[in-house]
């Protein structure tokens, strides 16, 4: 028989006041829970990615981990019914003489039931075929009384340049997806933002999946049309952008960098000014995920301030040779560049910093080779 280990976690009175906290005690990370006059003790560490138990709620005798909601038995450690192979240690407890106690010696294992990896979560490989486009649109609508959209407008006509060019395209109208808004998993620890996004992986009725699938996998190429709204892209594009944050983050976090070598292009139309502004957050956060532009990498439109005759602003995109044939040029400006990185023997030296590529000149490594002895 084991010996028994008993650690002193604290005054049993005082300890009870709170239903669950987190106890550090001699190198122990514990998760202290009180319910119905009843203590129970189990380790602070999550299954899934290491969340703090401690820091999370009860949901009756279960602790519900703060970072993703897995839920472990307070006093078992199991996971919650039809998850019971899922369990955290769990440790006898006792109150003794005012002082709540737990024997370190009774420790349960810690048992994982094996979970399938998330389809998104599969390695990072180009299939072979032609250069591949994705456009974007994230113009919002009523989609039971349609209204003309510029930006949607020629997002189309820029994808349709690709029959032409030999290249395959998917259109993602972003309006026609169903996805919950960012939760802030980051804000709560930044292990707790995890590739696949954590909504993604909770929730399978959440479609930004067909978005990380064209951005990470798929596509080679990514054309993002936007209008303006009050000077800032549209509520939409946002929403998507902070769902983008996992990409960023795992680079920032795990040093995984998931977009090597993809181009970006943007289209932007208003009828208001500020297109700069919308274009160079949108070049700032794309370039964050590691997309390349090539030279001129958006397209826009916009009449201005002075110019509030909606009716007019619609008949002038719609009608415009020259926006058409400008956004066809873009496409065209996106796969050449997509072509030279997709046929690239090999990829350019890089130095890791901080997490972050910095990408040396070919020249740097011709002068690097030469000066060895």
């Amino acid at each position: 028989m084991t010996d028994e280990q008993w650690l002193d976690l604290g005054v049993a009175e005082e300890l009870a006041r709170t239903p669950l906290r987190h106890v550090s005690m001699a190198g122990h990370e514990l998760a202290v829970s009180f319910r119905e006059g009843r203590f129970g003790v189990v380790s602070n560490v999550c299954n899934h990615v290491g969340g703090p138990l401690g820091e999370g709620r009860l949901d009756g005798d279960y602790v519900v981990c703060p970072w993703h909601n897995w839920k472990f038995h307070r006093c078992n450690g199991k996971g919650e019914p039809g998850f019971e192979e899922d369990a955290v240690p769990s440790y006898a407890v006792k109150v003794e003489d005012g002082r709540l106690l737990a024997d370190l010696a009774s420790a349960t294992r810690r048992t994982r039931k094996p979970h399938p990896p998330h389809p998104l979560a599969r390695r990072l490989e180009r299939a072979a075929g032609p250069v591949r486009i994705a456009g974007i649109s994230t113009s919002p609508m009523d989609e039971t009384n349609p209204r003309f959209s510029g930006s949607d407008h020629l997002l189309r006509h820029a994808l349709d340049a690709s029959g032409a060019l030999g290249v395959e395209s998917r259109l993602i109208r972003l309006n026609e997806l169903k996805f919950r808004t960012c939760e802030g998993y980051y804000s709560k620890a930044a292990r707790a933002c995890t590739w696949p996004c954590s909504i993604t992986q909770m929730d399978e009725a959440d479609q930004l999946d067909r978005v990380y699938e064209a951005l990470v996998h798929w596509a080679d190429v990514i054309i993002v049309a936007t209008p303006i709204r009050w000077g800032a892209a549209s509520s939409l594009y946002f929403k998507m952008a902070e769902r983008l944050n996992c990409v960023q983050n795992a680079i920032t976090v795990r040093n995984q960098v998931l977009i090597r070598n993809k181009v970006a292009g943007f289209i932007v139309v208003g009828g208001q000014d500020n297109i700069q502004a919308v274009a160079g957050q949108m070049l700032g956060f794309f370039a964050e995920l590691g997309f390349l532009f090539p030279q001129f990498p958006y397209v826009a439109h916009s009449r201005g301030w002075s110019s509030e005759d909606m009716e007019r602003n619609v008949e002038i995109v719609r009608d415009s040779a020259e926006l058409a044939e400008g956004v066809q040029m873009l496409t065209k400006r996106c796969v050449e560049l997509a072509r030279q990185l997709v046929a690239a023997d090999h990829a350019p030296i890089s130095i890791e910093r901080g997490g972050r590529k910095a990408h040396t000149l070919e020249v740097e490594k011709q002068a690097g080779e030469a000066s060895r002895p």
